[in-house]
């Protein structure tokens, strides 16, 4: 049995051993359909060279724009005006899916999803409705009946245009799954839901406030469960929380730009990611066309490492290999994916040369 020693927030040791896997991974590629393509691709990533290998298209569905995997379950949303959520299974071997069902979501434009650790529920933001559905899981991986649809509520932001009405943006479960952060853009906070698993119910019970106008999109906790970071998309900014898992708060630590002090264009963020090892904080501008990354220090206040050009237009997403070596941004209107090494003595990023097309990436899951 390892023995690994804890430090504080960090794990010594904690990306070393991870990097020993060598395993081949698939990566699902949640796309926008239009301009060719077709729904939800699949690549084949191997981690020791952080090569990938177009394996094709393997579900076509409308906007499938962000997908969550739970062991050999992919589900992903449709994000259209009447909304939907589709189930899928994963062959391993071959990376292809297999539809189990799929249902209406309950709300417009859906656009981020999760579910709980044991597959019993399935949760769903919209945000155009800006409201959260909560599905049952079937033993067999498939949809359920909807169990829940809560309206995100509120004071609206103070930007008249974007922040008119309640935009849910994001959801994610805290470790003991009895909260769940919901970003909503147009309300200007993180809130936080109280969740019955055993029911599959949400109940408002506290809220993680920004500046007022940031527009609140993506959230991240820190792997100790005692931090956790949130990107403003309209303030290009990341807001640092202590985060209390027996009480189920947020307590605001600080706030730090996104971008180069010098940048004078318009750009806003996407997304926002902890590094497995807990020592870094990577978060997406959409105009600047880069990724912001941030050391973090023991009592969770970031230090920015600068910018690192995503080589395309519009990283709406990315995410990090489960070793912690690997960073891949989507670029969503260049159709690229771009591979990155992450240094792990300094967290910095440098591309590694390899890239591959896919039309209108939005959401990369490893498997």
């Amino acid at each position: 049995m390892t023995t690994r020693r804890h430090f504080g927030l960090f794990t010594a040791g904690a990306v070393g051993q991870l990097a020993a896997a060598s395993k081949e991974m698939l990566v699902y590629v949640g796309t926008y359909t239009r301009g060719g393509s077709k729904g939800i691709y699949v690549y084949r990533f191997d981690p020791t060279r952080g090569k990938l290998t177009d394996t094709g298209v393997v579900a076509e569905l409308e906007n499938p724009s962000f997908l969550c995997t739970r062991g050999n379950r992919l589900y992903a949303v449709g994000e259209s005006k009447t909304g939907m959520v589709a189930a899928f299974d994963i062959d391993g071997a071959s990376g292809k899916l297999k539809k189990l069902n799929e249902k209406a979501s309950g709300g417009e434009a859906p656009c981020h999803l999760t579910s709980d650790k044991n597959g019993k529920n399935l949760i769903v933001v919209h945000y155009d409705s800006g409201n959260v559905s909560v599905f049952q899981l079937k033993p067999d991986g498939a949809l359920g009946e909807r169990t829940a649809l809560v309206q995100d509520t509120g004071t609206f932001g103070p930007d008249k245009r974007r922040q008119d009405k309640a935009h849910a943006h994001s959801v994610n479960l805290s470790k003991n799954e009895k909260y769940a952060v919901v970003g909503d853009l147009g309300l200007d906070q993180f809130i936080v839901y109280a969740l019955d698993g055993a029911k599959g119910t949400l109940t408002p019970h506290s809220a993680g406030k920004v500046k007022p106008g940031a527009g609140p999109r993506h959230f991240s906790f820190h792997p100790s469960y005692r931090l956790a970071y949130g990107v403003n998309e309209m303030g290009s900014s990341v807001n640092a929380y202590r985060w209390d898992e027996a009480t189920g708060t947020l307590t605001d630590l600080q706030t730090i730009t996104t971008l180069p002090t010098d940048f004078q264009g318009t750009s806003s963020c996407a997304e926002i990611l902890v590094h497995p090892s807990g020592k870094y904080v990577y978060a997406s501008n959409r105009g600047h066309d880069s990724i912001a990354g941030y050391s973090v220090a023991g009592d969770g206040k970031l230090t920015s490492l600068g910018n690192t050009s995503t080589q395309g237009k519009t990283p709406r997403n990315f995410r990090i290999d489960p070793s912690g070596k690997w960073l891949i941004a989507a670029n969503q209107d260049t159709g690229t994916l771009v591979v990155f090494r992450i240094d792990e003595a300094s967290g910095k990023l440098s591309p590694n040369g390899e890239q591959a097309k896919v039309p209108f990436p939005v959401c990369l899951k490893f498997v």
